[in-house]
């Protein structure tokens, strides 16, 4: 919420936007939303309707009316609502970057400007953490920096800050120059340049061109001048004859020059430079080049304003780390854990409760926060605000941890503990008391959450089974884009979603609007009803004893055969169905592939028992493709297609209610549009999966099976290894054992050879036979200790490749990933 206030009608002409339904012109506006699911506090708020081929905001502008939001603005023409503020313009995203740059007017306060190809978010937060002591700072939650996220951030800023730190991020031409008013920084940090978001841009000098409109107008620009894209770029482009450079380099000449970096055995590097002709140095608690590269653009930005080096030295060597993902792990008593140690501040706590709502699994919602550090506001206004955010999100209780938010208890209304301490709370807590529920821990760091998330996470062995939320809804949101808008999406999350989950992926799923789910066993559909999932779920191979459970959880059986509809018809009979409606089926056919289905000879007969039937609801006809990602096969897929649509045409001539008709799976989607229909099947590449190429450049990795190493030890030359002695040690070798084995779905064909596993990016292959629990490795000539991860599939080793070397196919590696393997779900 932005304390600033302004009018609708002021609002307007700042748009540019007609009136074309007014209730008072005068009405307030203090915050604004762009999805309808965050919503707070519909007083004096405006919702923007942004569209794209993905969304229409337009659509949940009656779900927001109901929710008493009354103030919109609009892209569509003719809405008129009740009591209702209506802005008209020609593009509400636009309309959005034009009041926030007009909000970012109202102050004058140095403000950085952050882009480049890596970093961004790191320094952003690096620069918080070593400026927050003396300045009172306002930044972007998390990773907001696109062409909506950079408005949101700014949005953010309200009178009392000294500083405000915003990064900005592109993928194509034109949309940098948008971003640059809305920042509008009077200090540029331009990280580096590497292939990030390059498929647009037709060569790496043109994204930096493109980046360096964000500086056009700042005092000065901060860069490393050893990029030398950036550097000619730069000097091509006269920029620095309206603005100030400030350059750093290990190569030549510069503002600030970088003479040695040493990484020390304590995980320390300490880095030399020399600034105003004076050597100064400084230490820093990481050894990665990355974070060596980060640190000096935060060096750099502090002498810049006038920091004595005494001051930063002493500040970079207690920099923090900083956890780029909101992680969701099975807790004690059946309870969900959600950490989010990424900040602590109102706004990144207003997107982790966001998350924790998504969790229909468990009714009751916990949240255990500590004290909210360096907020620029005074305790008592801004505790007050955090128990009023919790109240309409409907949180049951809080646990707080500190002595801020515990002199501030009374301020809170729902059920509430509070401890002064961190250990206070781990020794006088009784964790027998969390129940069922889902837990949100945010915690400053200086509290040490890591603590309370191990006492309250499950035990289990090492190997862990890491699934990326935000990859899973990025490929939605790619297929999304490639079909026609009124055309449904239905997920497939059978088989515990491909080994990925079940409540877990389907939450994420209804929170981002997939139109239907499908499981295999009706198990499987009653078990997401019993975690809260209200979206329609199609069962694919109900048995005959199911179908009684199928009615009384609202599923949808498919019906394949007259065998599975007489059995239907019979638990029709014998349930009582609710509101005495009838149940909806989804009719398969068989069109080519030969496994269910009722073929083109059975189509009259099904016809006439459906019509004699009033309990049952044709809710759709669909089919299964044979061969769709298959060029050779084209001409026997169209033949599937339009035996489909025949066998479709006939059975909709005989009812009186629209049907839905889908036929294309995941790999159909791109090679026949011309067939998706009514609704489309999203299935594996909704987990970054596909043998389409098109595809797979452009979907993101989901699923990553890792484990560590219990112990390393040298084998003498000659010597065996593992069960059965099939390892042999042709000569002197170091192995690792590692906690993972066949029962954990690696499988026992992978032994002697024919497997491999990642470590610190090297290929380390198995040797020996696999066992149970665990494995050996060779890993002769890699630097590795133990406890280190270990990658058995994941981005950088793809699980299409270990289905090949296991000669099986990326679905039997998935599904066959043991329950035992504890999932962790984050989301960056």
């Amino acid at each position: 919420m932005s304390l600033k206030k302004y009018i609708i009608k002021e609002i307007a002409e700042t748009v540019k936007g007609e009136l074309p339904y007014i209730t008072d012109e005068n009405q307030v506006i203090t915050d604004i939303l762009i999805d309808s699911r965050r919503l707070i506090n519909p007083v004096n708020c405006l919702f923007f309707a942004l569209s794209s081929k993905k969304n229409n905001g337009h659509d949940f502008i009656e779900e927001l009316y109901q929710k008493g939001i009354r103030n919109f603005i609009v892209s569509e023409k003719g809405l008129e609502l009740k009591d209702a503020n209506i802005i008209q313009v020609e593009n509400t995203l636009e309309a959005l970057q034009k009041l926030t740059s007009f909000h970012r007017k109202q102050f004058d306060i140095p403000i950085f400007g952050i882009t480049g190809s890596n970093g961004k978010t790191i320094i952003k937060e690096w620069l918080f953490q070593l400026l927050s002591p003396d300045k009172k700072i306002i930044r972007s939650p998390k990773s907001y920096n696109s062409q909506v996220g950079v408005p949101l951030s700014v949005w953010q800023m309200k009178p009392g800050y000294d500083l405000a730190i915003f990064e900005a991020g592109i993928s194509e031409p034109d949309e940098m120059g948008k971003l640059q008013p809305i920042i509008n920084p009077t200090i540029g940090v331009f990280t580096n340049i590497g292939a990030a978001h390059s498929e647009n841009f037709i060569s790496t000098k043109q994204k930096v061109g493109e980046k360096l409109k964000l500086f056009t107008k700042v005092d000065t620009l901060v860069y490393c001048s050893d990029y030398p894209d950036i550097q000619e770029t730069i000097i091509k482009s006269e920029i620095l004859e309206s603005i100030t450079a400030f350059t750093w380099s290990r190569k030549q000449e510069a503002d600030f020059q970088i003479i040695s970096t040493e990484k020390n055995p304590n995980n320390t590097t300490r880095i030399s430079g020399v600034f105003k002709d004076r050597e100064i140095s400084i230490i820093i608690p990481f050894v990665d080049d990355a974070s060596i590269e980060n640190a000096i653009h935060c060096w750099a930005s502090m002498l810049l304003l006038d920091y004595d080096n005494a001051i930063i030295a002493e500040r970079m060597f207690k920099l923090q780390a900083i956890a780029m993902r909101l992680e969701m792990k099975e807790g004690i008593n059946h309870c969900s854990i959600i950490n989010d140690s990424y900040n602590s501040d109102i706004n990144s706590l207003s997107i982790a409760i966001d998350f924790l709502n998504q969790q229909n699994q468990h009714k009751r919602k916990t949240i255990i926060l500590s004290d909210i550090l360096q907020s620029g506001q005074n305790d008592e206004d801004l505790y007050e605000e955090i128990a009023g955010l919790l109240e309409k999100k409907g949180i049951d209780k809080i646990i707080g941890i500190g002595k801020a938010i515990s002199n501030q208890a009374d301020k809170f209304g729902i059920e509430k503990d509070f401890f002064p301490t961190t250990d206070d709370f781990l020794h006088k807590c009784s964790f027998a008391h969390f129940q069922n529920e889902s837990i949100l821990l945010k915690g400053a760091r200086v509290f040490e959450f890591e603590q309370i998330s191990r006492a309250l996470q499950q035990k289990a062995h090492e190997t862990i089974f890491e699934v990326n939320l935000t990859a899973l809804i990025h490929n939605l949101n790619y297929f999304r884009g490639k079909i026609e808008p009124e055309t449904k999406i239905m997920a497939m999350v059978k088989a515990f979603s491909y080994g990925s989950g079940s409540f877990e992926i389907a939450n994420i799923l209804q929170f981002h609007r997939a139109d239907y789910l499908a499981v295999a066993y009706a198990d499987e559909g009653v078990e997401l009803r019993k975690a809260g999932i209200t979206l329609p779920i199609m069962v694919m191979n109900p048995d005959e004893q199911s179908f009684d459970a199928i009615i009384k959880h609202n599923l949808e059986p498919e019906i394949y055969n007259f065998r599975s509809l007489s059995l239907l018809e019979k638990a029709t009979r014998k349930n009582i169905i609710p509101d005495n409606k009838p149940v909806k089926a989804h009719i398969k056919f068989d069109t080519g592939l030969h496994r269910l289905g009722f073929v083109m000879e059975e189509i009259d007969e099904l016809i006439d028992l459906l019509k004699g039937n009033k309990h049952i609801y044709v809710q759709s006809v669909f089919s299964h493709l044979a061969a769709s990602e298959d060029p050779s096969e084209d001409d026997f897929t169209k033949g599937q297609i339009d035996l489909f649509r025949e066998m479709s045409d006939k059975i909709k001539s005989h009812t009186h209610h629209p049907i839905l008709m889908h036929i294309l799976n995941s790999a159909g989607i791109n090679r026949f549009p011309q067939a998706q229909f009514d609704m489309v099947r999203l299935g594996i590449s909704l987990y970054g999966i596909s043998s389409n190429p098109t595809d797979a450049d452009k979907l993101e990795n989901v699923s990553t099976l890792k484990s560590t190493i219990s112990q390393i030890k040298t084998i003498q030359k000659g010597e065996t290894i593992g069960y059965n002695r099939k390892g042999i040690a042709n000569e002197d070798m170091k192995i690792a054992t590692v906690a993972i084995g066949y029962a954990d779905g690696f499988k026992r064909s992978l032994s002697n050879g024919v497997g491999q596993v990642l470590i610190h990016g090297r290929f380390a292959p198995v040797v020996g036979n696999i066992s149970m629990d665990l494995c050996m490795i060779d890993i002769t000539g890699i630097e590795a200790e133990e406890g280190d991860d270990v990658i058995v599939f994941g981005k950088d080793y793809p699980v299409t490749k270990l289905a090949k070397a296991t000669g099986t196919i990326p679905y039997e590696i998935m599904t066959g990933i043991s329950r035992r393997v504890k999932r962790i779900y984050f989301q960056e």
